[in-house]
């Protein structure tokens, strides 16, 4: 992959990881707040990939986006709704 390409792809993936994050302080309900910060923390993680740290992409797939989205999600049927 050229620098160029790289460049753009993680430039990319930064900027829609920071409108996603902004997103997430203006939806209206929950539901859409957790399937925004899950795909924060994929983006996340294929950002990793992108920058050689296939370890760290791992973790930050299966902890950040998975795990973490899993926990919220059990937390949102808990409280009930978007309360």
């Amino acid at each position: 992959m050229t620098e160029t390409l790289m460049t753009t792809i993680v430039l990319t993936l930064g900027g829609m990881m920071v409108a996603a994050g902004i997103a997430v302080l203006f939806v209206k309900d929950l539901l859409s707040a957790i399937i925004i910060t899950g795909f924060v923390s994929l983006s996340a993680s294929v950002m990793f990939l992108l920058m050689d740290a296939p370890d760290v992409a791992i973790t930050e797939a299966s902890i950040g986006a998975v795990l973490a989205t899993m926990i919220f999600l059990w937390g949102r049927g808990k409280i009930g709704g978007d309360g």
